[in-house]
């Protein structure tokens, strides 16, 4: 009997995939409606212009959410991580959630204040701490390290200022 109910199981699918489709969907015939409202905005660098990417991005995520809807109908399922030591039965750790909101908010607030370089710090060790790394004043070198590097890859590789806050003139 349970073979019975394992198979009709199987048939008739996860329904819950089916919203993962209908979004899928929805993107994709969002990202096309959109595509196409763009001007013509033709120049002679670029003859084609903005829209064939977007649209033929569009039109491969609907085709991809038909061919899962097919899948699901079909019984299938995806196949669990094998390379993960991760066990998915044990309960959510808010302790390191809450810690690594709370780095980030720290960030949000700190950013324009104090500036990149040293809310991104703040931001990279409280992250390592909230992981559970315990190396404070190594963990407070790597931040001081990368928040310098993406300030400084951000400004010149990309052109992009971040703001210096109170380092302004330093930087």
């Amino acid at each position: 009997m349970s073979e019975q109910v394992a198979v009709k199981d199987r048939q008739s699918g996860d329904r819950a995939q089916y919203g993962v489709c209908g979004f899928l969907a929805l993107v994709g015939i969002l990202v096309v409606v959109d595509a196409l409202r763009l001007g013509a905005t033709t120049v002679t660098n670029d003859p084609i212009g903005p829209k064939p990417v977007p649209v033929l991005l569009g039109a491969l995520l609907v085709i991809v959410s038909i061919f899962y809807a097919v899948d699901v109908a079909r019984g299938g399922e995806g196949e669990a991580e094998a390379g993960e030591d991760v066990d998915p039965t044990s309960p959510i750790d808010w302790r390191t959630v809450g810690l690594l909101l709370a780095a980030f908010l720290v960030n949000v607030v700190l950013i324009e204040r104090l500036g990149w370089v040293i809310s991104g710090t703040l931001l990279f060790w409280g992250s390592a701490f909230a992981l559970g790394n315990r190396h404070y004043f190594r963990n407070l070198a790597i931040a001081v390290g990368l928040s310098l590097a993406t300030f400084y890859a951000f400004a010149i590789g990309l052109g992009v200022n971040l703001p210096a806050g109170v380092l302004q003139g330093i930087l």
